[in-house]
């Protein structure tokens, strides 16, 4: 038997509604050599452990709830292979993803090799129109070497995981923590974006989770950029829209203080203005009259979740580091 040179590791906490689905799409893979595949169940509540023991070949390990980071850290620890793939527990990796993977390391410089998403509830509007946005960046932002991948969907030799070592575990929940791996590697090591290795995914389809996600993306994000302040300018996915969201809603906030005065057209311009630039927006996104009319609501709401998340995050950060003086 040949030996295991690719390792599959999967977080995974109360996933047992689609696990299954992504072990599944792994058996099924095109690709010559053995695979090992490893979950490591970060504290699920419910029959997770159940789902993914019905797969034999598949290694099962349990840790106390600890965050996708160190979960993703301890999975890696124990893989045997030369190169680590990582995915995420609600992605049903195409046949072909671990080949295509494979493919990007055509050069001794590339440390990492990131693919794309599809789409495995497109039935939902919002889940649509957050895979078309998504999509969009990769296809118009993300050039052939970006400075960053997602967590979701990526091939790093071994060798490299552990010299920078692996996943910040600060980043407790599922944000920034790749921002920061991606970081670290891009200091040594090429990045290849291959837009044809793809995993389908659930995307969000409740507004007010959605919402939720954003607001912490915005909280982790001041300790990403702390860590790595020379990314604030941008990373290949985010771009100059996503930069002026922050001072665009301080800039709404203060004009609704005037809503009720005599200034109140001051507010219903900022208003207005705000929404449309956000509907322009999700209709160059996603290419449809009504769901650039959704999305581009659903993306002014956003910006202000995005905006008091990073708020709370700065002053979390604030009061710590003046703890830190007065110990």
């Amino acid at each position: 038997m040949s030996p295991i040179s690719v390792s599959v590791i999967i977080p995974a906490y109360n996933a047992s509604a689609t696990i299954g689905q992504t072990l599944e799409a792994l058996s099924r893979q095109i690709y010559p050599d053995p695979i090992e595949v490893i979950v490591v169940d970060d504290g699920s509540l419910d029959t997770t452990k159940d789902v993914v023991t019905s797969f034999p070949t598949v290694r099962y390990v349990r840790q106390n709830n600890a965050g996708p980071a160190s979960a993703r850290n301890c999975g890696a620890s124990l893989a045997q292979g030369e190169y680590l793939v990582f995915t995420d527990s609600d992605c049903i990796p195409h046949e072909d993803w671990i080949s295509e993977l494979m493919k990007g390391f055509v050069r001794q410089e590339v440390g990492v090799v990131a693919g794309s998403y599809g789409i495995a509830n497109r039935a939902s509007i919002l889940a649509r129109c957050v895979y078309k946005e998504i999509l969009w960046r990769h296809v118009h932002l993300m050039p052939d070497y970006p400075n960053a991948f997602g967590s979701y969907n990526f091939c790093v030799k071994k060798s490299v995981f552990e010299a920078v070592g692996g996943f910040n575990t600060a980043y407790r929940h599922a944000s920034g923590e790749d921002n920061d791996l991606s970081y670290k590697i891009r200091k040594s090591w090429r990045i290849f974006f291959n837009r044809k290795a793809l995993v389908d995914h659930y995307h969000p389809t409740q507004i007010f989770r959605y919402l939720k996600e954003q607001f912490r993306h915005g909280f982790w994000r001041v300790k990403m950029y702390n860590d790595h302040p020379t990314m604030m300018a941008g990373d290949g996915y985010t771009f100059w829209k996503d930069m002026i969201e922050l001072p665009l809603g301080v800039w709404w906030l203060v004009a609704s203080c005037f809503c009720f005065t005599v200034l109140n057209k001051i507010f219903l311009l900022a208003w207005g203005l705000f929404l449309l630039f956000e509907m322009i927006w999700a209709f160059v996104m996603t290419s449809a009259l009504f769901e650039g009319i959704f999305f581009g609501s659903v993306m002014f709401v956003r910006a202000f979740a995005r905006l008091f998340g990073f708020s709370t995050g700065f002053l979390a950060y604030f009061v710590k580091k003046m703890l830190k003086i007065f110990e």
